[in-house]
């Protein structure tokens, strides 16, 4: 499977693997949506097995920040490659989410 996920605690864990793109936004989703808004305080998001990620990767990103609680939402972004890293740049997404 593409995405794991794991919560313990407050902080819920997301891992994406290859490809994250469209075909894995249900997977993507059910890996959060399952929690209240509000219910965890901190998103970790694993990509540093993410190989590509397009446009509709960026939108499920904000999809989950907004279920997170959009401004008070704490959504970490690790282990990005290069190529995955300068998109979130180029998008900005450095001014939403804790890239690293």
């Amino acid at each position: 499977m593409p995405i794991t996920s794991s919560s313990n605690g407050n902080t819920v864990n997301i891992t994406i693997s290859g490809r994250f793109d469209f075909s894995v936004h249900k997977e993507f989703r059910d890996a959060y949506s399952s929690l209240a808004s509000g219910e965890s305080n901190e998103y970790i998001i694993d990509m540093s097995q993410t190989e590509y990620v397009d446009s509709s990767a960026l939108g499920m990103l904000l999809l989950l920040r907004e279920h997170a609680g959009s401004d008070q939402a704490k959504v970490l972004i690790n282990g990005s490659n290069n190529d995955v890293k300068e998109i979130l740049m180029v998008s900005n997404f450095d001014k939403l989410f804790t890239i690293s």
